[in-house]
């Protein structure tokens, strides 16, 4: 599976809860379908601790900028 965004995935897992929501999805289709929900979920979990990592790395380089001006 070719890396995809972080919006693709979410939308994508939005779609997959919104038919499960509305009883769209059929019993035959139901494992699979949460399957790829929890992998999505695994994706968008992933995605969001490295964004963190870098907004915090970020952050700490600005304030020792701060700290020697």
């Amino acid at each position: 599976m070719a890396k995809r965004k972080y919006t693709e995935n979410l939308h994508e897992l939005q779609e997959i809860l919104s038919k499960l929501e509305q009883g769209e999805i059929a019993i035959d289709e139901l494992s699979s379908e949460v399957k790829k929900a929890l992998s999505l979920v695994r994706e968008c979990k992933k995605e969001l601790r490295k964004t963190e990592k870098t907004l915090d790395e970020l952050l700490d380089e600005q304030n020792l900028d701060s700290e020697l001006e």
